[in-house]
């Protein structure tokens, strides 16, 4: 894409960038699990999975959870605290949720480094359940609730379809990704598809005009597709990752028999043509896929990919799988001065998401 020109009083124009994820964190936001119906027949060992990740995830920030209820705060206390996590490094929010997928519903944050009060803001893209479900009205709440909840700067981008009307973009977390130094990579599938079509009527130039405008980006790399399995239709954070400022860890699969062989080399061959914001030639990192996933029939999205970086190290989706070790492998290298964490994956993918899909990033 060409230089966007950004418009005066947008975040970008004040000098607000989204950080990279490998950023510090001052806390990361989840919700409890309790919508069985997104685990259908599997839901019992969903919450000790979630207990696990909170435990590794509060050991070095605090940890914002969302739950229905009061009745469901004293039953998830009951579970972390069996599962040692520590109590005073989380903090409870009855806030009802559809599904706990907050990387999507969730706020971005953004920040000023310049200001020394006030320098962290937040986004508030519309949430519409990835253009297929009907259930999302409690989760699309979120953005709002978390700025008014830290009383930090709130903005809702709208853009202007082809009549010229303005609506709230709808965008998701999980849909793309960014290096913190200007660069965001996400894919055609996703945001200009006809299928599960975010915004109807919205140009791909306003598309990048606005991720520019708000997140503080230059240049948007445009992958292909995302994995078989994808409910959502395309979301980069199952395909390829930032790792670094320049380096990009991307999925391939070299079974050429496989669903997803074709997709992923398509984004690879694009990806090697591609430079970051500075013009400079991107260093790519090969990162396997497991074999397929499938319960009760159908393929599920199990990706490394969907990893989390939070303060106390790299969250990886693991799937019983003999590739675990060559991911792990693979990431270590990537990121030698953090510890590598594998979580067992292989029945909370049944919900369509793991861990990146899960987790919202608060930058300190």
């Amino acid at each position: 894409m060409s230089r966007v020109k950004i418009a005066a009083a947008t975040p970008a124009s004040m000098g607000y960038r989204m950080p990279a994820e490998w950023e510090p964190h001052e806390a990361t936001w989840l919700a409890w699990p309790h919508n069985q119906e997104d685990w259908p027949g599997k839901f019992g060992p969903i919450p000790w999975i979630i207990a696990e990740i909170i435990r590794h995830i509060s050991s070095a920030e605090m940890v914002h959870l969302l739950v229905q209820n009061n009745k469901e705060k004293r039953e998830a206390k009951i579970i972390l605290e069996k599962s040692q996590v520590n109590l005073s490094k989380v903090q409870f929010h009855v806030l009802p949720t559809d599904r706990i997928w907050t990387r999507d519903s969730g706020p971005h944050f953004i920040k000023n480094d310049s200001l020394s009060r006030a320098n962290i803001g937040i986004v508030g893209w519309q949430f519409n359940a990835w253009a297929k479900y009907s259930d999302y009205h409690r989760d699309e709440k979120l953005p709002r609730y978390v700025a008014e909840f830290l009383d930090v700067p709130y903005r809702e981008p709208h853009v202007p379809d082809r009549h010229g009307r303005l609506k709230r973009m709808v965008l998701e977390g999980g849909s793309i990704d960014v290096n913190g130094a200007g660069c965001l990579m996400t894919t055609e599938e996703c945001l200009l598809s006809r299928v599960q079509q975010r915004n109807p009527g919205v140009a791909k130039n306003q598309i990048e005009k606005t991720l520019c405008e708000y997140l503080g980006v230059k240049k948007i790399l445009w992958l292909v597709k995302g994995i078989a399995g994808d409910d959502t239709h395309g979301h980069i954070d199952d395909t390829a990752r930032f790792v670094g400022t320049r380096t990009i860890a991307i999925c391939r699969e070299h079974n050429k028999r496989d669903a997803n062989h074709r997709r992923l080399e398509e984004n690879y061959r694009r990806l090697k043509r591609m430079s970051d914001q500075n013009g400079r030639a991107l260093e790519i990192i090969e990162l396997p896929m497991p074999a397929p996933v499938i319960f009760a029939g159908q393929r599920l999205p199990a990706s490394y990919a969907n990893f989390y970086i939070c303060n106390a190290g790299v969250l990886v989706p693991v799937f019983n799988d003999p590739a675990d070790a060559k991911a792990l492998n693979v990431l270590e290298d990537c990121f030698k001065r953090r510890k590598i964490i594998p979580i067992y994956c292989r029945d909370l993918v049944w919900g369509l998401g793991t861990l990146h899909c899960m987790t919202q990033q608060q930058p300190a």
